[in-house]
């Protein structure tokens, strides 16, 4: 007998490992360190964060701090519901790939299948799989209501707000499949798409699958007014917490509310790689990239790349107060997510220095890419002086003034610097922020910026002879057909301009005869000898045409 009785224990000992192990992988001191990063940005009486953590399938670390209603001082729990903004994309791909398991769609059919009215001008084909990896073409349409002086954020807009104003667009920002630029237009599109396929609405064809996937607290927003209890309350703080109200309707790209649980229910499925309500292996293809794709940055509503040297696939999210950050370790087979309702949380940082906990990466792989080279040529003020650029249109610009330098950027306060070395400043107020000047194989001078939290990158100093150069030829009134917008070009002196796009009014410089760059966004004409078109260019807007009308 004493053969079944060893038997027992051993199985109730194997019993009780499987169920403890999940929890033994975060021992006293990384749990105390958790919850003080976690912690670290919520004050007494204010909004806070949820988050967890998910490890092999098993939920090994969930945490609240904060408040989700100040009024009523109700706090952050399991049940308090999140707009997690661009983290929902995910979702809508998940919606578009049963669709193509149930050979409803395909991922190579062009989206003017179902929306006839987009694009007719545009002869190339534009892919539902374009719109999954952003490789469409397709500018973004919070970036085009800004160009039209519209904060779409204090308006009322819905997803035929959108569909309107994308079927005035005449161009695309490039060919279709050849680059990746993220654009919140292509989910939109998704589940314009989704409906067309399958008859109902986006929300309730999503929540149904939310119900499936047994996280029954998560689900897409078409209507502000009727968004389920209850809600985290976004809260901004201007020396005070401020709340206020949330009025969009569009869906698909984000709008999407749901609870730490349910998030961390879904990282479970993804961990075990399986769900009875999802066909076999739809789960795993949803964590890759796209098939016949150049594009390697994003998926089916995820980003790839690596953070120290770990690969990893995540997302962000951003809309207002309300921000989301989710980050996937598949070698490690290990999940990290925060939600914040408050303006004051960082969870982009915060969830990141808890992976590095996890991880053991905080001492061994400091984020720090390298630093410059102090013995470099001296950099006199007369070769530093001037305007910097990259091949997207950043720029620095470096002026001298009573013998201390400063650095100016657009939409920023300029910075006095320091010099260090012959050829390095840094920042006054940063002086991890370093800035090397050396010359390139041309003799061009460079300057490249170097931060612990980033890679370093380089810009070259913009060098033309402006003598006998007209400026006053570049004024004049111009119209973009597809926004219906205004765009006014004032010459002021120097290589300065005043710009009024619709109400908006900032100065621009001119670098080189056929570019201007303003707060924010850049003006470019094809040559100088043709003024009568500007092209506008912003983050997710390319080449927007204005016409001269005056």
């Amino acid at each position: 007998m004493r053969f079944p009785v060893l038997a027992i224990c051993f199985l109730a000992s194997a019993i009780h490992f499987a169920f403890s192990q999940p929890y033994s992988y975060i021992d006293s001191v990384k749990y105390r360190q958790l919850d003080s990063i976690a912690s670290q940005d919520v004050p007494a009486h204010a909004p806070g964060i949820a988050t967890g953590i998910v490890r092999n399938g098993q939920i090994v670390y969930s945490k609240y701090f904060g408040y989700a209603n100040l009024s009523d001082s109700v706090q952050i729990n399991e049940h308090s519901r999140f707009n997690i903004a661009s983290n929902a994309k995910q979702f809508t791909a998940l919606a578009i790939l049963l669709l193509v398991k149930q050979q409803k769609i395909s991922l190579d059919d062009d989206i003017r299948k179902f929306l006839p009215d987009l694009y007719t001008g545009i002869k190339h084909k534009i892919l539902i799989k374009h719109l999954l990896n952003h490789s469409s073409g397709i500018r973004d349409i919070y970036d085009l209501w800004s160009v039209q002086g519209i904060v779409w954020w204090k308006t009322i807009l819905n997803n035929q707000d959108a569909l309107q104003l994308l079927q005035k667009q005449k161009e695309l920002n490039f060919k279709p499949g050849t680059t990746y630029l993220y654009s919140n237009s292509n989910y939109i599109l998704l589940a314009q798409i989704i409906e067309k396929v399958t008859g109902e609405s986006f929300v309730n064809y999503t929540k149904n699958l939310f119900t499936k996937l047994d996280m029954p607290h998560t689900a897409f927003v078409d209507n502000h007014k009727k968004i389920d209890a209850p809600i985290a309350k976004p809260y901004f703080n201007f020396n005070q917490w401020v709340n206020y109200d949330w009025l969009c309707d569009i869906h698909g790209d984000g709008n999407l509310f749901t609870t730490l649980t349910d998030q961390l229910q879904w990282e479970k499925i993804i961990q075990l790689g399986h769900h009875d309500s999802i066909p076999t292996g739809l789960i795993k293809k949803s964590q890759q990239l796209t098939g016949n794709s150049e594009i390697k940055e994003y998926g089916y509503g995820l980003e790839f790349g690596a953070y120290k040297g770990i690969q990893y696939r995540f997302h962000e999210g951003a809309t207002g107060a309300w921000k989301a950050t989710l980050l996937r370790f598949p070698k490690d087979s290990l999940s990290v997510i925060t939600l914040t309702n408050s303006g004051k949380t960082i969870p982009a940082t915060q969830t990141r220095q808890m992976a590095d906990i996890l991880l053991n990466l905080s001492a061994q792989t400091p984020l720090v890419y390298s630093w410059p080279n102090r013995n470099g040529t001296f950099a006199s003020a007369s070769d530093i002086v001037g305007i910097y650029t990259d091949n997207k249109d950043f720029s620095f610009q470096f002026e001298q003034r009573d013998s201390i330098f400063y650095l100016k950027r657009f939409g920023r306060n300029e910075i006095q610097l320091v010099r260090e070395s012959d050829n390095v400043f840094h920042q006054t107020n940063d002086p991890t922020f370093k800035m090397e000047f050396i010359k390139d194989k041309k003799s061009k001078l460079q300057v490249t910026a170097y931060h612990p939290s980033h890679a370093p990158y380089t810009l070259d100093k913009v060098d033309y002879d402006w003598e006998n150069f007209d400026f006053r030829r570049m004024s004049g009134k111009f119209q973009n057909d597809e926004t219906k917008q205004f765009l006014l070009i004032e010459y002021l002196s120097g290589q300065t301009f005043n710009i009024k796009l619709g109400d908006n009014e900032t100065n621009g410089i001119l670098i080189t005869p056929t570019k201007l760059l303003s707060d924010g966004f850049q003006l470019a004409i094809q040559n100088n000898i043709d003024l009568n078109t500007v092209y506008f260019n912003m983050n997710r807007v390319k080449n927007l045409r204005f016409d001269r009308i005056k």
